[in-house]
């Protein structure tokens, strides 16, 4: 992919006419929206839409609570804390994203994120409290304030996700489980109408099939798989963004991604998800040292260990270079064993199962991929630029987090804009009908479940031709819901052709992809790195193209041959955009562009696949985001494609 210069405006959703090579659909599901993921964005949404009356399916691509936000081990930042206020933690959010967080965006995230937090409190999760009952705050990078609320010491992320778990089964949503989404449908209109996926499991639902629905969630987390070692799970492979580009989408900021600065080192040939040992480890006063024991972060920042996670990461990797080491240390023998197995127990049992015991000895570390702070460009309702696509959570770019995320800053976010999504759905889905019918249909659909029946729809054994006639009959039924209106606008996915349109990429791939951006793409990068990257990913594409031509065969359809394809699909956007950011700005380390540049470059890359697979690309005019859609499209959203009225008429 190249760029095909400057161009102007927020696209329009029209598709790029590029999709995975599949196998057609043998079954569906109608909903009214399908939200694709698991974690604390997407079983937000999926609530808060079930609770707006709306039909919803949740799809997943391992089990309900193996997503990213079940490792996230520091916790949620939110103005909770006596004598903290939005407005302060407004000003370090601003300050970690180095002049590219939309203040508007982020000034929504503080100061609708309190009362976020308590709402999840609500649903069910327990964060851990002090003697008299409060939440008990501690302190990461980038915060002057203690306003990180944790859970089990180390374990929030998995504690949030117990908790929206069993408030989805509770209240018997929906969910396909081991399925990785393929691509987004589209009526004739451009418009969303659903998705196709792939079940890998068992019963009615195993294979190809398809989701229709007028709202699509993307909610997939991170791309963290595109680089050799990463705190992301197997799974984070991209899969949301590369959909998002196909169906023409734009994404924004990809090249900054934060590479978490204390992850364990487990051998420089170390691959996959690696143990993170949190910043709240930095936040209760473990040092940052080399192997002569000097702490090296002082007289770098104010904050020393504690400044924000990209001068902490180019701090280490500094040493490292220096030094000729593969690592450096983190000491935090000081706590003691109590504090270690009360605040820590998830760290240190991972540091354990590894031969290293933090309570006498420090723990070795070293920068890893941890978090993608660019992705499918939303505006503040989390519509993207096609109509009816939304995205939320590590797959979004929403402007919160500029160059680099401010810690614990995610899960925030995830919560906020999820909250969002689903008013807005509701909302636009208002004027197609009554509530009082979504709400007496969903009554009839999801009350009366029994745990049996729930257990067998997550498990995708439910028989999938019962289920649409079940929507259809309750449609009827009810009278809320006229899915004749909604096939006429649903076309079915057309059978593929014999010989793809477009190629896959061999499982093996994956490793080749990984060791290119870890070259190339990593902490350090450079122009000469950049471009040795870009063409080694475009010879990896252009193989597989001139196999395509030559005897029109390409790599078998399946989850590793997809998931290897998406992944050069966000590798090759991501280093164009890091190409073209000639500065060093918050997690984009540049070593021949050392310096900030604000004059040219405090404002955002925007991209956008063409139907060739070359790139569109376009830089904001200031670090604020654009609307995502023109007046025109955001009407059609809202009334779903009927005319809309003229001023005298409204």
């Amino acid at each position: 992919m190249t760029s095909t210069g400057t161009s102007t405006g927020a696209g329009t959703g029209t598709g790029t006419g590029i999709r995975l090579h599949a196998p057609a659909p043998g079954w569906s599901v109608t909903a009214d929206v399908v939200v694709v993921g698991s974690g604390v964005a997407g079983l937000t949404t999926a609530l808060r839409c079930d609770a707006a009356g709306l039909r919803t399916v949740v799809v997943t691509k391992a089990r309900l609570d193996d997503g990213s936000t079940r490792w996230a081990q520091g916790g949620i930042a939110a103005a909770l804390g006596e004598g903290d206020t939005p407005e302060q933690h407004l000003a370090d959010t601003l300050v970690a994203g180095v002049g590219l967080c939309d203040e508007d965006a982020v000034r929504t995230l503080v100061t609708e994120g309190p009362d976020a937090v308590r709402r999840l409190i609500e649903t069910g999760a327990h964060f851990d409290e002090s003697e008299e009952g409060d939440l008990e705050l501690t302190r990461e990078g980038g915060h002057h304030r203690r306003r990180i609320a944790h859970a089990g010491g180390d374990a929030t992320g998995a504690e949030i996700s117990r908790a929206l778990v069993e408030a989805v089964r509770a209240r018997g949503l929906r969910t396909v489980e081991n399925a990785l989404v393929l691509d987004l449908l589209t009526d004739a209109d451009g418009r969303t109408a659903g998705v196709t996926l792939h079940v890998m499991g068992e019963g009615q639902h195993d294979g190809v099939g398809a989701v229709h629905a007028p709202a699509v969630v993307l909610a997939t987390g991170g791309m963290g798989q595109v680089f050799s070692a990463t705190t992301n799970p197997s799974v984070s492979t991209g899969d949301g963004v590369a959909l998002a580009l196909r169906a023409g989408a734009e994404v924004s900021d990809l090249e900054f991604v934060q590479f978490h600065p204390t992850v364990l080192f487990l051998g420089a040939d170390a691959e996959g998800q690696q143990p993170l040992v949190s910043e709240a480890v930095r936040g209760e006063g473990a040092h940052l040292v080399d192997a002569h024991g000097e702490r090296f972060m002082l007289g770098q920042h104010e904050l020393a260990e504690l400044a924000p996670r990209d001068i902490v990461a180019k701090g280490i990797t500094r040493r490292m270079q220096e030094q000729g080491a593969e690592h450096m240390y983190l000491d935090a023998r000081h706590f003691g064993a109590h504090m270690w197995e009360h605040r820590f127990p998830t760290i240190l049992a991972a540091c354990r199962a590894h031969g290293i015991d933090p309570v006498t000895e420090p723990v070795p570390v070293a920068p890893a991929a941890h978090y993608a702070s660019g992705g499918v460009r939303t505006d503040s309702r989390g519509r993207t630029t096609v109509p009816g696509l939304y995205a939320c959570g590590e797959v979004a770019c929403t402007g919160v987090h500029g160059a680099n995320r401010l810690a614990s800053n995610s899960l925030l976010e995830g919560l906020v804009y999820a909250e969002r999504i689903a008013a807005d759905i509701a909302d636009t889905q208002e004027g197609h009908e009554g509530r009082e019918g979504r709400e007496g249909r969903v009554g009839h659909e999801y009350g009366e479940h029994s745990q049996e029946e729930a257990g067998h729809e997550e498990a995708g054994h439910e028989e999938a031709g019962h289920e649409e006639a079940g929507h259809e009959e309750a449609g009827h039924e009810e009278g809320g819901h006229d899915e004749n209106r909604l096939h006429a606008r649903v076309p079915s996915p057309a059978a593929p052709p014999e010989k793809p349109d477009h190629p896959l990429l061999a499982a093996e791939a994956r490793f080749a992809i990984q060791r290119i951006m870890t070259d190339g793409a990593g902490v350090l990068r450079s122009a000469d790195s950049l471009e040795t990257a870009a063409d080694r990913l475009q010879r990896l594409h252009t193989d597989a193209r001139d196999a395509l031509d030559e005897n029109g065969k390409t790599a078998e359809p399946g989850v590793d041959t997809w998931e290897a394809t998406n992944l050069l699909c966000v590798a090759r956007v991501l280093v164009a955009a890091a190409r073209l950011r000639e500065e060093t700005r918050g997690c984009h380390w540049r070593e021949d562009r050392g310096e900030r540049d604000d004059d040219n470059w405090r404002r955002h890359i925007v991209v956008r696949l063409n139907p060739d697979r070359t790139l569109a690309v376009h830089t904001t005019d200031t670090a604020d985001f654009p609307p995502t859609l023109p007046t025109a499209a955001r009407d059609f959203v809202r009334t779903g494609g009927a005319p809309t009225p003229s001023p005298q008429e409204q």
